[in-house]
C-alpha cells in the first residue's frame, strides 16, 4: 500500500508539474501574440508615416518599441527559464527554442519599423520621388506578410507558415527592380539624400520581408518538426 501510495503521489507531481508547464507556455503563446500586435501597429504607423506623410504616426512609434522591447525581453527570459527549470520533453525544447528566435524576429521587424519612420521625417521636406508608389507597394506587400505570419502563428498553421516563402520572391524581384532604378538614375538634380534615404529604405523592407518569412518558417517547424 505504501508503494502505491508513494507511486501515486509522484504521478501527481509530475501531472501537476506537466499542468504548470503547459499554463506557462500558453501565456507565452498570448504574450507573443501581443507583442506581435504591437509590432504590426509599428509597421502600420511607418507605412502611415511614409506614404501619407503624417508624421505624428512617426511620432507615436517610440513608445510602441519600447513595449516591444519590453516584452521581447520578458518572453526570452521566460523560455530561459523554462528550459532551465522544467527540464521540458524535446518536443517542448523545440518549441521553446522555436518561440526564442521568433521574438528575435518580430523586435527585428519593430527595429526596422521605427526606422523607417526615422527616414519617413527625412524624407519629409523633399518631393515624392516618382518611385514611391511602387515602394508602397512593397511595404504593403511586406505588411501582408507579418499579418499572415501572425495568422500562422496564432492557428499553428504549418501549411500558412509555409506559404509565406512563396510571397517573399515578390519582394524580393521589388528590391531588386528598386535598386536598380535607384542606382542607374543619371538625371540627379540638387542633394543625393532622397535617394540614399530610399536605398536603405527598400532594403529595410526587403529585411523585414525576411523576417516574417522567419517567422512563418519556425511555425512550421513547431508544428512539424522539420525546418
Amino acid at each position: 500500500m505504501a508503494s502505491q501510495a508513494g507511486l501515486s503521489a509522484s504521478s501527481y507531481s509530475k501531472n501537476s508539474r506537466l499542468t504548470h508547464f503547459r499554463r506557462k507556455v500558453k501565456r507565452l503563446e498570448r504574450d507573443i501574440l501581443r507583442m506581435g500586435a504591437l509590432v504590426e501597429n509599428s509597421f502600420r504607423l511607418s507605412h502611415q508615416a511614409l506614404f501619407a506623410r503624417d508624421l505624428s504616426a512617426a511620432e507615436a512609434i517610440p513608445l510602441l518599441d519600447k513595449q516591444i522591447d519590453r516584452f521581447y525581453r520578458q518572453i526570452e527570459a521566460e523560455c530561459v527559464m523554462l528550459m532551465t527549470l522544467q527540464a521540458p520533453a524535446a518536443m517542448d525544447s523545440r518549441l521553446l527554442g522555436a518561440f526564442m528566435q521568433l521574438v528575435r524576429d518580430l523586435e527585428r521587424i519593430g527595429d526596422y519599423a521605427q526606422d523607417i519612420s526615422e527616414i519617413a521625417v527625412q524624407l519629409f521636406p523633399y518631393p515624392p520621388h516618382p518611385c514611391m508608389a511602387e515602394i508602397e507597394e512593397m511595404s504593403h506587400q511586406a505588411r501582408a506578410m507579418l499579418a499572415t505570419s501572425l495568422v500562422a502563428l496564432a492557428d499553428l498553421d504549418a501549411e500558412v507558415g509555409q506559404r509565406i516563402k512563396q510571397l517573399d520572391s515578390i519582394v524580393d524581384d521589388a528590391y531588386h527592380n528598386l535598386y536598380q532604378i535607384l542606382a542607374n538614375q543619371r538625371d540627379i538634380k540638387g542633394v543625393v539624400e532622397p535617394l540614399l534615404l530610399m536605398a536603405l529604405l527598400i532594403r529595410h523592407l526587403e529585411r523585414m520581408a525576411d523576417h516574417a518569412t522567419n517567422i512563418g518558417q519556425r511555425v512550421s517547424y513547431i508544428v512539424t518538426g522539420h525546418r
